[in-house]
């Protein structure tokens, strides 16, 4: 049996990106990922078992990069909440920018994912929105931020609103640029949780 070498994973998960957000997880085909990273097919299952544990790994990845940036962010003494929440939103917005490919992905596949539980994902993910939701206790704290917020429905409301603005840019990037929606929604959050 051949073992692994160098950085194929790490290939096979970029090509994985860009023919799911091409052509779709169902569509895609082991085969045409296995092209596309300039491997054999057979190799990708020396790293994966089938596409489902691709796209579980590109969950995975996505979200314990977000969520360890994350947390680096809100442990900062040198910004105040208010920044932290502006750059926890940029954390997303930025990775999003830089891989349009990557975010088609998430906003397409998501569902299936959490649909039959085939990921562990969801553990950074609900991580990541506790440490917004500690962010959210600072500013309260420190009398910046509105003491009436709900942070469970404002967290939920929030990314969720998110992940569907993020539905419609996939659809029509044109319509909904990402530039523009990160400083709409930065605008339109900033006016929610601020006392003033």
């Amino acid at each position: 049996m051949r073992t692994k070498e160098g950085n194929k994973e790490k290939d096979i998960l970029e090509a994985a990106i860009k023919i799911f957000a091409k052509e779709g997880f169902h569509q895609a085909k082991i085969s045409k990922i296995a092209k596309s990273a300039n491997i054999a097919t057979g190799s990708v299952y020396l790293y994966f078992k089938n596409k489902d544990a691709i796209l579980s790994k590109i969950f995975e990845e996505l979200w314990h990069s977000i969520y360890d940036e994350t947390k680096n962010l809100a442990q900062r003494n040198d910004i105040n909440p208010l920044e932290k929440f502006e750059n926890m939103l940029d954390i997303v917005f930025d990775l999003f920018i830089s891989n349009p490919s990557l975010a088609v992905v998430i906003v397409s596949e998501e569902h299936y994912l959490l649909r039959g539980k085939k990921s562990g994902f969801t553990t950074f993910y609900d991580n990541f929105l506790d440490i917004g939701e500690e962010i959210l206790e600072e500013g309260i704290n420190k009398k910046l931020f509105n003491p009436n917020l709900d942070l469970k429905v404002f967290r939920n409301f929030t990314f969720g609103g998110i992940r569907y603005l993020l539905q419609l840019w996939a659809q029509s990037p044109d319509k909904y640029p990402l530039a523009v929606m990160r400083q709409n929604v930065k605008f339109i959050l900033k006016k929610a949780i601020l006392l003033s």
